[in-house]
C-alpha cells in the first residue's frame, strides 16, 4: 500500500498513474478520444492524468469531451479547460451533433448518479442513461475505433446478498425492476445489454467497467455520498452525523486506482466483457464515520438511526479477482488514505485533531 501523509500532493497521484500506465498512454501516442462525462468527477481525473501523460512524454494524444456546461468547467477546472489538446463541445449527450473528426478511442462516462434525480424524475434518469448510451454507441460505430469503454456501476446487481460477502462479475442478481428508485440501476443493466448488442451485430470492440464507490480529489462533499459528507463534516469541525442507523457496508476505491484501472480497461479489457472497478475491503457506514472522525477531527460522530429509503440498505462490496487475474491490477491505497488525501485537496491541514 501506498503510504500518505500531510504532505502529500495532488502531483505525487499523478506521478504514480503515470508510472503504472506509461505503456497503456504510449499505445495510443497521436490518438484522438472521445469523452462523456469528461468534467465530473471521474472525467477530471481522466483528463488530469491525460494531460500529465502528455506533458511527461510528449504523446500528443487529444481528446474531445462532451459537456453540458463548458464555462461551468472553466470555473472549476480551468487549467483542463485551456489545454490545448483538449476541445470541449457542448451539448447533451441523449442528442448531441456528432462531430467530424475521426476518433480512435471512446470512453462513455456520462451519467447523472444524482440520488435526487433517482428520486424525483426516475423517467429522464433512465432515458438519459439509456438513450445516451445508444446515442454514443451509434456514434463509436460509425467512427470504426480500436476500442471503446464504458462506464457502468456494480449498481445493476441490485439488492446484494447479506450472506454474499463480495459480488462476483457473473452473479445474476438483478434490481427489481417494479420498483421505480431502481431506474438508475435498471438503466445501467439495458445500457449494458445495448453494448453487448453493438459488440455483436456492429462489431465494436467495447468493455465495460462496473463502478462501485470511490474516494478522492473532485468527489463533491455535498452531494449524497456518506463519505464526502463525513469529510466536509470534520473539515468544518463539526461531530460527524450518520442518518441511519450506520450498518449498510460499502468499499471505496481511491481515485488514483481507479484511473489506472479505467485506462488499462480502454486498452486491455476483453471486448464483450464487465469488470467490477472498486475496492474489496468493506467497512460499515458507522465504521465510515468513525474513521474519518478520528483521522480529521476530535473523534466525534453520531448514529442518528433515522429510517433509509435509499436503494441499497445492505453490502455493496466487489469482488475484483477477474481483474486482478487478468490484467494484474490491484488496490493499492488505503482507505485512511484514500480519506486523508481527500480532505487535503479540500483544505484540511490537520488543526482539528
Amino acid at each position: 500500500m501506498q503510504n500518505s501523509t500531510t504532505q502529500w500532493t495532488f502531483e505525487q497521484d499523478l506521478e504514480f498513474i503515470l508510472s503504472e500506465t506509461e505503456s497503456i498512454f504510449k499505445s495510443f501516442k497521436g490518438g484522438h478520444i472521445f469523452l462523456t462525462g469528461g468534467t465530473g468527477f471521474i472525467g477530471c481525473w481522466l483528463l488530469e492524468s491525460l494531460r500529465y501523460a502528455n506533458q511527461r512524454l510528449n504523446l500528443d494524444i487529444k481528446a474531445t469531451i462532451l459537456t453540458r456546461n463548458i464555462a461551468a468547467f472553466s470555473q472549476k477546472a480551468p487549467h483542463l479547460a485551456t489545454d490545448t489538446n483538449f476541445k470541449f463541445i457542448a451539448g447533451d449527450v441523449c442528442d448531441f451533433e456528432y462531430p467530424v473528426e475521426q476518433f480512435s478511442h471512446f470512453i462513455h462516462a456520462a451519467t447523472d448518479a444524482s440520488a435526487q434525480l433517482n428520486e424525483d424524475n426516475p423517467i429522464q434518469m433512465f432515458n438519459t442513461v439509456v438513450e445516451g448510451t445508444r446515442h454514443i454507441l451509434n456514434f463509436a460505430a460509425e467512427n470504426k475505433p480500436e476500442k471503446c469503454l464504458f462506464l457502468s456501476s456494480g449498481a445493476i446487481y441490485g439488492q446484494q446478498p447479506w450472506e454474499l460477502e463480495k459480488v462476483p462479475e457473473n452473479w445474476l442478481g438483478a434490481p427489481s425492476c417494479l420498483e421505480a428508485k431502481a431506474a438508475y440501476a435498471e438503466a445501467k443493466r439495458s445500457a449494458e445489454m445495448l453494448c453487448a448488442i453493438y459488440a455483436k451485430q456492429k462489431s465494436l470492440p467495447i468493455a465495460i467497467a462496473r463502478i462501485f464507490a470511490v474516494l478522492g480529489p473532485y468527489l463533491p462533499l455535498d452531494t449524497h455520498f456518506a463519505v464526502g459528507n463525513f469529510i466536509r463534516d470534520a473539515i468544518q469541525d463539526k461531530s460527524i452525523k450518520v442518518q441511519g442507523n450506520g450498518l449498510p457496508l460499502r468499499s471505496y476505491l481511491y481515485a488514483s486506482d481507479l484511473t489506472v484501472w479505467l485506462w488499462h480497461l480502454l486498452v486491455r479489457g476483453r471486448s464483450g466483457a464487465a469488470y467490477n472497478v472498486g475496492s474489496d475491503e468493506s467497512v460499515s457506514i458507522k465504521q465510515l464515520a468513525e474513521k474519518s472522525a478520528v483521522l480529521l477531527a476530535k473523534g466525534e460522530y453520531q448514529i442518528l438511526g433515522a429510517d433509509d429509503g435509499g436503494w441499497n440498505l445492505g453490502r455493496y462490496i466487489p469482488d475484483t479477482q477477474l481483474i486482478n487475474q487478468e490484467l494484474s491490477l490491484y488496490r493499492t491505497v488505503s482507505l485512511d488514505d484514500a480519506i486523508t488525501r481527500t480532505a487535503i485537496w479540500n483544505g484540511w491541514t490537520g488543526i482539528n485533531k
